[in-house]
């Protein structure tokens, strides 16, 4: 089984940044494809933001294009997700997900099998 633990979030206002953090237990974590997904209240859970193996290979949703940024860092077990210019829209809470041995990015959440119990963002105008 592999543990997934995210933190990082918290209530910031609109303009303001977080920096979410993910640790993935495993010591093949460097094959994992990592995910960060958002569910707001009453709506459906959506991908934000994915990365394989190769560090070039990211997904973005359009709606936080330009604005989040993806990244992992293998020797650590971890991906981040770096939020700017947050907006009330993004409010949700955040989960991480994990796959090993995913070969490509994955958008769908049942590519996932290993998942965080999420984190809270709130963002207030």
């Amino acid at each position: 089984q592999v543990q997934v633990v995210e933190s990082g979030g918290g209530l910031v206002q609109t303009g303001g940044s977080l920096r979410l953090s993910c640790v993935a237990s495993g010591r093949t974590f460097s094959t994992y494809t990592m995910g960060w997904f958002r569910q707001a209240p009453g709506k459906e859970r959506i991908c934000v933001a994915s990365i394989s193996w190769s560090v070039d290979s990211t997904f973005y949703a359009n709606s936080v294009k330009g604005r989040f940024t993806i990244s992992r860092d293998n020797a650590k077990n971890t991906v981040y997700l770096q939020m700017n210019s947050l907006k009330p829209e993004d409010t949700a809470v955040y989960y991480c997900a994990a796959q090993p041995g995913g070969a490509t990015i994955l958008l769908s959440r049942s590519s996932y099998d290993y998942w965080g119990q999420g984190t809270q963002v709130t963002v207030s105008s």
